[in-house]
């Protein structure tokens, strides 16, 4: 193979920033900011403390703290006592939340959209590959 890591970087870069614009354009279509979405499947998968979603979605607690209001308003999510300490809060999902979720995840389609322009044994390999990339054995990832 003639190409050097460097165009391989490049390639993942456009990869990176398309895979985003399709994101952020996913998540407008259900008028969602890309961080409220994020916020969003995180907190679908059970509750979590502000700081869990801090750590979770690599930005400030303030910033944690302004997204779960502004999804609070719309119903979206709500801040519940902890399961562990009741004097701390929890943000959970509501049953509006759930439904944007769901229409969140069905509007990005740019993931498998690109996936299965691929033929199954490309498609094993780049699993093992990303899996190599990210030190991930198990498949499991965060976020998006």
């Amino acid at each position: 193979m003639d190409r050097t890591p460097h165009e391989l970087a490049e390639r993942l870069y456009d990869f990176v920033y398309a895979y985003d614009a399709a994101y952020d354009q996913a998540a407008r279509s259900v008028d969602l900011s890309s961080a409220q979405a994020c916020l969003l499947r995180a907190v679908a998968g059970g509750p979590r403390t502000m700081g869990e979603l801090a750590a979770e979605l690599l930005c400030d607690a303030s910033n944690v703290t302004q997204l779960v209001s502004r999804l609070e308003t719309r119903d979206l999510v709500r801040r519940v006592p902890g399961t562990v300490d009741r004097r701390s809060r929890e943000v959970s999902i509501t049953d509006a939340g759930r439904r944007v979720d769901r229409r969140m995840r069905e509007a990005f389609t740019f993931p498998l959209e690109r996936v299965r322009r691929l033929p199954a044994a490309r498609q094993e390999a780049l699993l093992d590959m990303l899996e190599a990339l990210t030190d991930r054995e198990d498949g499991a990832g965060q976020g998006r």
